[in-house]
C-alpha cells in the first residue's frame, strides 16, 4: 500500500504538515501536539473541487438568459446567475395568475398565445469560460416539444405576461341589465313559438297544394251529417266514405290517425251522426264514441215467444206491429232445414243493435240466423243424433226446459224428467205447454183449462207438444243435449226464488205440492 506524502514527514510540529497526530513524532514523549492545535485537513474529494467566490469587482461579464413567461428586458440577479451549462427552465403551465391584476390596465388582453419558435438568446457565458446554452429550438430540454408557445413579439413585447383573466370594475347597472334579461327572453320564447306557428301552418298549406291526398280540415268541425259505414268497410273504404261527403278534406290524415289508434279496428258497420269539415283525428274521435252510431238497441229475453218478440221489436225500434207479422213468414226467412217450416223456437234470444232503415225481415232474419250460429257452434245436429233426437225435437225439449225454471243449475234435472216420462210413456204434465196453446201466462190457467183436450195439453196427451213453446237460450239446449242421470219424474215449486224439489217418489212429490199451495206458491190443481 502506497503511503501518502504527508506520511513521510517526522513531526506535526513542521507548520507544512499536513497532520497532527500522535502518529507523526510528536515530542519526545510521543504525545501529540496541544489540543488547541489546528484540526487536520479534510480528505481530497468534492470540497477540493470547490472554488472560492470571487471579491466584488472580480466577476466576469454575463448576460442574464431571460425567463420563459418574463419580459425580454428583465434580467436575473447576480446571485443566481447560471454558473452550470444547464439551461434554465421556467415553468410556464400549472402558474396561477392573479385574478384582477390588470384591471387598471386599460390595454387589450390576448386570451391565447402565439405558437412559434422562440426567439434566439445569446449564450451567457460562466465564470470557468462555457456558455449557457440559449432558448433555441434546436437546444431545448429533452421531453418538451419544440413547437413551444412563443408569447414574444416583434417589438420585444411579451403577451403571455398579460395573458390573465380580467375583472371588470363593479357596475351598479349590470343589475338592471340582469332584471331586463327575463323579459328580453320571453319575449324572444314568444318570437319563435310565432315563427314555428308560421312554418307549420305555411307548411300544411304548401304540402295540401303539393298532395291534395294530405289535405286535412282543423277543428271538430259544424253541422250534422249522417253517414253509413257497410258492412266489410276498411279503414280506407271509411275514409274515402267521410271524404265524398266533406266530413275530412282528404283520406290520409284520417288513415293515419284510425293505423295509431287500435280502437279504430273496432269500428262498427252502421249509422254514425258526424258533422262537416272535421279534421281526420276528430272524424276517427266520433266514430269511436257509441253515441255517435245511430242505433235501435232490442234485448229479447230467454224464455220468448214469437208474439211476444215482435212487441217487443215495435215498440223499440218504432217498426209498425202488422210490418213485422207480415214479415214473420217462414217461407221468406231463411230458416234451419230440421225447423219445418217453423218459426217458434228459432228466433234467438239476444241482444240487438238495428240501424235506421233495417226492414222488418232483416231484423227477424238476424235473428234467425243468430240462432244458426249458436246451433253450429254447439254441434246441436250431431249431439241430437247422439240421443236418438232430431235436432227439432231437441229444440221443443230446450223451450219446455227454458219456461219451467229460472236457474240454470236446475235445466238439466228437468230435461232428465222429461226425457224419464217419455220414455216410460207418462205425460209429461207440463202446464207451460197448455198456456202456450191457450195463449195465457201459466198464472192464468184454470181447472177448466187443465181438462181441455188440445195438442199442446201435455196433461192429457203423451209425447212432445207440436212446436217449441218459445225461444230457448243457450243454456237450455245445452241442457236439453245433456240431462242429469237418475230416476227423477217429479218436480215442484219449493221457495219463492224459483228453486224447485225433484223426486222419483210419487208420496214425497204430493206431500211437497202440498207445501208450495201452502205456501201460496201457485201450486193447484
Amino acid at each position: 500500500m502506497v503511503e501518502p506524502d504527508w506520511w513521510s514527514f517526522g513531526s506535526t510540529d513542521d507548520p507544512g504538515h499536513p497532520l497532527s497526530s500522535r502518529h507523526g513524532g510528536g515530542d519526545e514523549h510521543g504525545f501529540g501536539p496541544h489540543p488547541s492545535a489546528p484540526l487536520p485537513p479534510l480528505p481530497t474529494g468534492a470540497w477540493d473541487r470547490l472554488r472560492p467566490r470571487p471579491e466584488p469587482g472580480d466577476d466576469d461579464a454575463t448576460v442574464a438568459a431571460p425567463r420563459l413567461a418574463g419580459h425580454p428586458d428583465e434580467e436575473l440577479p447576480e446571485d443566481d446567475a447560471p454558473t452550470t451549462a444547464e439551461p434554465l427552465w421556467d415553468e410556464q403551465t400549472g402558474g396561477l395568475d392573479v385574478i384582477g391584476a390588470n384591471v387598471a390596465d386599460d390595454r387589450p388582453r390576448r386570451r391565447g398565445f402565439r405558437r412559434g419558435r422562440p426567439a434566439a438568446v445569446p449564450p451567457a457565458p460562466v465564470a470557468d469560460g462555457g456558455e449557457v446554452p440559449g432558448r433555441r429550438g434546436d437546444d431545448l430540454p429533452t421531453g418538451h416539444d419544440d413547437d413551444l408557445l412563443d408569447t414574444s413579439t416583434a417589438d420585444g413585447y411579451d403577451a403571455a405576461a398579460d395573458d390573465e383573466i380580467p375583472v371588470e370594475p363593479y357596475d351598479p347597472r349590470s343589475d338592471r341589465r340582469r332584471r331586463r334579461r327575463p323579459f328580453a327572453v320571453i319575449l324572444a320564447l314568444l318570437v319563435l313559438a310565432g315563427i314555428v306557428t308560421g312554418i307549420v301552418v305555411g307548411g300544411q298549406q304548401l304540402l295540401g297544394l303539393l298532395d291534395p291526398a294530405s289535405r286535412d280540415y282543423t277543428g271538430a268541425g259544424t253541422g250534422s251529417i249522417d253517414v253509413r259505414v257497410q258492412e266489410g268497410d276498411t279503414l280506407s273504404d271509411i275514409a274515402r266514405t267521410l271524404a265524398e261527403a266533406d266530413v275530412i278534406a282528404s283520406t290520409a290524415p284520417f288513415v293515419s290517425a284510425a293505423e295509431a289508434d287500435p280502437d279504430a279496428t273496432g269500428i262498427q258497420p252502421g249509422v254514425y251522426t258526424l258533422r262537416l269539415q272535421m279534421s281526420g283525428e276528430a272524424a276517427l274521435e266520433m266514430l269511436l264514441d257509441p253515441a255517435s252510431r245511430q242505433v235501435s238497441r232490442v234485448t229479447v229475453p230467454e224464455g220468448f215467444t214469437v208474439e211476444q218478440i215482435l212487441a217487443r221489436l215495435a215498440e223499440e225500434t218504432g217498426t209498425p206491429l202488422e210490418e213485422l207479422e207480415a214479415a214473420a213468414d217462414p217461407a221468406v226467412l231463411r230458416l234451419p232445414a230440421y225447423a219445418g217450416g217453423q218459426l217458434e223456437g228459432f228466433l234467438f234470444p239476444a241482444t240487438y243493435d238495428f240501424e235506421p232503415g233495417t226492414t222488418p225481415q232483416q231484423m227477424l232474419q238476424r235473428m234467425v240466423d243468430t240462432f244458426t250460429e249458436v246451433a253450429a257452434r254447439i254441434r246441436l245436429e250431431e249431439r241430437a243424433a247422439a240421443l236418438g233426437l232430431s235436432p227439432y225435437e231437441v229444440v221443443t225439449v230446450a223451450s219446455m226446459v227454458q219456461s219451467e225454471t229460472r236457474l240454470d243449475e236446475e235445466r238439466a234435472d228437468v230435461a232428465q224428467v222429461i226425457y224419464n216420462r217419455l220414455e216410460q210413456g207418462i205425460p209429461l204434465g207440463i202446464d207451460a205447454t197448455l198456456a202456450y196453446g191457450l195463449d195465457k201466462s201459466g198464472n192464468e190457467l184454470t181447472v177448466s183449462d187443465l181438462q181441455t183436450d188440445g195438442p199442446y195439453n201435455t196433461r192429457t196427451r203423451q209425447g212432445l207438444p207440436p212446436t217449441p213453446i218459445s225461444s230457448p237460450g243457450e243454456a237450455s239446449l245445452e241442457a236439453a243435449l245433456t240431462p242429469s242421470t237418475g230416476d227423477l219424474l217429479y218436480y215442484v215449486l219449493e221457495s219463492e226464488d224459483g228453486a224447485h224439489f225433484f223426486t222419483s217418489n210419487y208420496a214425497e212429490f204430493q206431500e211437497a205440492r202440498q207445501r208450495c199451495a201452502a205456501a201460496g206458491l201457485g201450486c193447484g190443481g
